[in-house]
């Protein structure tokens, strides 16, 4: 049961990393997390390239290392699906955080809402792997028919409540990307 709690828990750990990614009306680090530039060969995350600070709450900074990569990273932030469009001075990089409109915002949830249905197939996924790992012991003769049922009951309810800790998560963050 600790296994099956730890591998769930950690599913909806990746669903929060993965909430955080998305942009709301203020500025957040954590929202370039998924950019990735082709800088020297090879995909790499837009956070070893050069140092990413909030400078107020509307405009986040990036102090780029290497000024020959400014213009990749420039195209790199301009094609993600942020909605920003990057400023350049030197090699500095401000990120200016546009108001969300309304239409921005609903496709906003709408991404929000398929990070949480991934994030339970997941949680479906791991139930399934238990039940089957259940069954085959009940087949080896290890559990009784009993002890085969309880664990299936136990593995529901914790499955159950990582959907609804999901749920819960997913709520507050569209109450959160609603606010104006």
């Amino acid at each position: 049961m600790n296994e099956i709690e730890s591998k769930m828990s950690s599913a909806v750990m990746h669903f929060e990393k993965e909430l955080n990614t998305l942009r709301t009306s203020r500025a957040n680090p954590s929202m370039l997390d998924n950019i990735f530039v082709d800088a020297y060969g090879s995909k790499t995350p837009l956070n070893q390239l050069g140092n990413i600070s909030v400078q107020d709450a509307n405009t986040i900074n990036i102090q780029i290392w290497d000024s020959t990569l400014i213009k990749v990273i420039e195209n790199a932030i301009a094609e993600s699906n942020l909605g920003i469009n990057p400023q350049t001075d030197g090699q500095l990089i401000r990120l200016p955080i546009p108001k969300l409109s309304e239409e921005r915002r609903r496709e906003i949830i709408k991404i929000a809402s398929e990070f949480a249905e991934n994030s339970k197939i997941t949680i479906r996924n791991i139930r399934r792997d238990f039940i089957e790992n259940s069954k085959n012991e009940k087949k080896n003769s290890n559990l009784s028919e009993d002890e085969l049922k309880r664990n299936i009951n136990e593995i529901q309810k914790v499955t159950d409540n990582k959907i609804d800790e999901i749920d819960k998560i997913l709520e507050t963050k569209k109450i959160d990307i609603l606010k104006v």
